[in-house]
C-alpha cells in the first residue's frame, strides 16, 4: 500500500511514525502547508500531486474540518483511491454522499478513529452487527467534556477553571465550542447510529445540548443526591423507530459511566444476543488515534469496505420520556411540568426528549440534565 497522507498534525505525524517500520504500507507523499522535510516521503502543498499519482492507492485524511477535506476526499474516491479518515465531522456531514460514492466506485472507506479515537468502536460495531441486532448505542464520547465534568465533580472546580485546566493540558481547544456544546459528540452518535442500524440519519432531527451552562451549584446539587453529570449520547432502534440525541445526563454514583475519569471515553452497545457491551479507553491523542487509522489501512489491505450497508434516510423520533433537572428559564410550560424543587432548580415530570429540547431552544440561560433511565 502506498499512502497519500493529508495533514501532518497530531494524528498525521502519528500515522507516519506508526507506518514507518512496516513492510506492507508506506507513506509516499504528504500534503502539508508547513515546510516539513521527511527522509522517505515527498512533502507537497498541492493535493493534485497525490490525486494524479497512479502509484498511490490509499488516501489517509488527517486534516480535520469540512473544507477542503470534503473536496479532497471526494476527488480521491472518484479517482479510485481507498479512503481512511479520522474526521467524524466530515463523515457525519457528508455520509449520504461519500459512502454511496465509495461503494459505487468499488473503493474501501474506513473511519474507525472518527469515534472513540483509540478504542476501535466502529470496527467492534461492524463485528457485532454481523451476529445480532443492535438495539442501542451511546455513552461518553467526548474526552474534553468528560475532563471538565470530572474536574468539577472530583476537584470542586468551577466550569471556567475546569475548562482552563483542560486547555492547558491539551484536552480542549482554544475555542472549545465544538466540544462543550456537544457538536463533536453529536457527529459521533450520528455516525454510530448509521453503522449500528444500517441507516442514514436525518441530522436535522437529532437534538443536542452541551455543558457550557453548567455551574458549580449544579454539581453540588447532583452530589447531594448521589448523582454524577456526564455528557451522554444515545441512539436507539426500537420497534422500527429510531431515536438519537445528545444531552447532559445524571447517572447514579457507582454506575460505570459515573467513574470514567479525566479525558477517557466509555462507549456502549446493547445487542439482541450480547446484551450490554462497553468499550473504555482514550478518545483522543496522537498514538491512540493514529493506531486505529493504521488498523484501518491494514483492513483496506484485506479488502474491507464500509462497516454496514448505507440504508434508507430516517428521521429520529425522540418520543422517549425522561425527567429532567432544569435550572433557569422558568415559564408556564416548565411550571406545568415541574415535579419537585432542588434549590434554584427543578425536576420535571416525565417529558419527551423532543419537547425538552424544543423548550431549551428558546431558553438561552437554562441548563438541563436528564435523569438516566
Amino acid at each position: 500500500m502506498r499512502i497519500g497522507l493529508l495533514g501532518f498534525g497530531v494524528v498525521g505525524r502519528g500515522v507516519y511514525e506508526l507506518t514507518a517500520p512496516r513492510d506492507d504500507m508506506t507513506v509516499a507523499k504528504v500534503v502539508c502547508l508547513e515546510d516539513v522535510t521527511l527522509p522517505d516521503a515527498q512533502v507537497t502543498k498541492d493535493f493534485k500531486d497525490v490525486l494524479n499519482d497512479p502509484t498511490i492507492d490509499t488516501v489517509v485524511e488527517a486534516m480535520g474540518g469540512l473544507h477542503p477535506a470534503y473536496e479532497f476526499v471526494k476527488a480521491a474516491i472518484e479517482a479510485g483511491k481507498h479512503i481512511v479518515t479520522s474526521n467524524k465531522a466530515l463523515v457525519a456531514t457528508f455520509y449520504d454522499e461519500l459512502i454511496p460514492l465509495a461503494q459505487e466506485k468499488g473503493v474501501c472507506f474506513r473511519c474507525t478513529a472518527a469515534v472513540g479515537g483509540g478504542i476501535g468502536w466502529l470496527s467492534e460495531l461492524e463485528r457485532a452487527r454481523r451476529m445480532q441486532t443492535i438495539e442501542k448505542v451511546g455513552g461518553i464520547m467526548n474526552g474534553t467534556c468528560n475532563y471538565i465534568l470530572d474536574s468539577m465533580t472530583r476537584l470542586g472546580l468551577g466550569y471556567a477553571d475546569a475548562l482552563k485546566q483542560a486547555q492547558q493540558l491539551g484536552y480542549a481547544e482554544a475555542n472549545p465550542t465544538t466540544d462543550v456544546e456537544g457538536i463533536d459528540t453529536w457527529h459521533k452518535v450520528i455516525l454510530s447510529s448509521n453503522v449500528a442500524f444500517g441507516i442514514r440519519l436525518d441530522t436535522a432531527t437529532v437534538p443536542v445540548a452541551g455543558i457550557s451552562r453548567i455551574q458549580a451549584t449544579d454539581v453540588e446539587n447532583f452530589t447531594a443526591h448521589g448523582l454524577v453529570c456526564k455528557l451522554i449520547s444515545t441512539g436507539k432502534c426500537k420497534d422500527g423507530k429510531i431515536s438519537a440525541y445528545v444531552q447532559p445526563t445524571l447517572v447514579k454514583q457507582g454506575e460505570p459511566e459515573s467513574a470514567v475519569p479525566a479525558n477517557y471515553n466509555l462507549i456502549t452497545f446493547v445487542g439482541s444476543a450480547s446484551d450490554r457491551m462497553s468499550f473504555y479507553g482514550q478518545g483522543a491523542g496522537r498514538y491512540p488515534t493514529a493506531y486505529n487509522v493504521v488498523q484501518d489501512c491494514a483492513d483496506v489491505l484485506l479488502g474491507k469496505g464500509f462497516y454496514s450497508p448505507c440504508g434508507e434516510k430516517v428521521a429520529a423520533e425522540n418520543t422517549d420520556t425522561l425527567c429532567y433537572y432544569v435550572r433557569g428559564g422558568m415559564d408556564a410550560w416548565l411550571q406545568e411540568n415541574t415535579a419537585e424543587t432542588w434549590g434554584d432548580a427543578v425536576i420535571t415530570k416525565p417529558v419527551s426528549v423532543e419537547a425538552m429540547h424544543r423548550w431549551l431552544k428558546d431558553q438561552p440561560e437554562a441548563f438541563i440534565a436528564a435523569l438516566a433511565e
